[in-house]
């Protein structure tokens, strides 16, 4: 879709500008974000645009390519309720910028068009928030950084939309780098840059096709459950997270924790958070057979202490594993859903998405989502 067309056709006339953010993709370390740990995303080639113009008055009128049967929705900046459809994501942002002290004394027309798969875990939703916040500081002028972006999207998704969600997706879409993924320390928001050998590997997506809700799902279940092995841990030991203690302090303290299914998501997010930054030192090195076998034990803690992955997600990890040239394979994103990350030898790829489709079609019988996916800078102005 040409986002500039589609502006003119629904709103007549020129938009101001044309934007875009992308969604992300986690290499490793999941569900550590919320838990004072480390990340390693990147930002994708697929993403989210939108053409905007400011209006003399202070209504909002939003539109979608990607739920066009929805119209035209209208708002007033002086009344930014959700309703339940996608349009609570660009409201919640505008919220979050009047909260942080951002006025906004005009409304807007907005198109939004993505090409994000729904529902595939990808962050469409963190790419709508932080696109919607650089479409802002741009209309606006605003002085603020990407970083502020990422963490005004982040309220926002806590505060209007109700989803208790880390900074990662947020981080990602707003600081991706071309041909690099992020090592972020989500405690401090300190973060370096790490190239992908883009030559020797590639990234492939597949999706399950289960569409994850994270809202609705056991999502902040989980984050209540490792709040509940910090406080029991806090009580032997000084600690202001989960991750900030190594493999060897948990497993000297983790009797403390009387909760056994607690001890199982804290016992998860304290080796996943020394899984990434293992995974990040082998990636520097040159080894991705390592990183890929970190890549894989990821996966089976996943599976069977945070107990975020499906049987579909499980069976295509497997299935990955077992063709030659894949390094490392594991469910990706909040899960009950969503989509699998394979780093797969360059040489290897199109053999991998040939043995995978057909394995899709044979399990799931249905077409096979594949997504041999480039690493590409964050939001910006186009």
């Amino acid at each position: 879709m040409d986002i500039r067309e589609k502006f003119s056709e629904v709103f007549a006339g020129e938009c101001a500008g044309v934007f875009f953010a992308p969604g992300r993709v986690n290499l490793i370390g999941e569900h550590t974000d919320y838990n004072g740990g480390h990340v390693f995303p990147c930002a994708l080639d697929l993403g989210i645009y939108c053409a905007a113009r400011l209006r003399d008055d202070r209504r909002i009128r939003l539109y979608s390519g990607n739920f066009a049967e929805q119209g035209v929705i209208d708002a007033s900046l002086d009344e930014l309720g959700g309703d339940g459809r996608w349009a609570d994501y660009v409201k919640a942002v505008l919220n979050a910028f009047i909260s942080y002290g951002y006025p906004l004394e005009r409304g807007m027309e907005l198109a939004y068009w993505g090409n994000l798969p729904d529902g595939a875990g990808l962050s469409s939703s963190a790419a709508m928030e932080v696109l919607t916040g650089t479409v802002l500081k741009t209309l606006f002028g605003f002085s603020v950084t990407p970083q502020v972006i990422a963490l005004i999207g982040q309220f926002a998704e806590n505060r209007f939309i109700g989803l208790n969600c880390g900074i990662m997706d947020q981080f990602a879409s707003a600081m991706g780098c071309a041909d690099h993924a992020i090592l972020l320390d989500t405690n401090t928001l300190r973060y370096a840059y790490a190239p992908i050998p883009s030559e020797k590997a590639a990234v492939v997506i597949v999706n399950s096709g289960v569409k994850h809700s994270l809202a609705s799902s056991a999502y902040n279940d989980r984050r209540r459950e490792c709040e509940t092995a910090l406080a029991q841990l806090s009580a032997v030991v000084k600690t202001p997270s989960l991750c900030a203690l190594t493999p060897g302090e948990f497993d000297a303290h983790c009797a403390a924790i009387g909760d056994p299914i607690a001890l199982k998501r804290a016992r998860h997010a304290v080796y996943e958070n020394a899984r990434t930054i293992d995974a990040v030192a082998a990636l520097r090195g040159g080894d991705l057979a390592a990183f890929g076998e970190l890549m894989k034990r990821s996966h089976i803690s996943l599976r069977d202490d945070y107990e975020v992955s499906c049987e579909e997600l499980d069976l295509l990890v497997d299935a990955a594993l077992s063709i030659d040239g894949v390094y490392g394979a594991r469910m990706t994103g909040g899960g009950f859903g969503g989509c699998t990350v394979n780093l797969v030898k360059r040489e290897a790829v199109d053999g991998f998405v040939t043995a995978m489709t057909a394995f899709y079609d044979k399990t799931f019988h249905r077409p096979a989502p594949i997504y041999v996916v480039g690493i590409g800078d964050g939001a910006r102005a186009l």
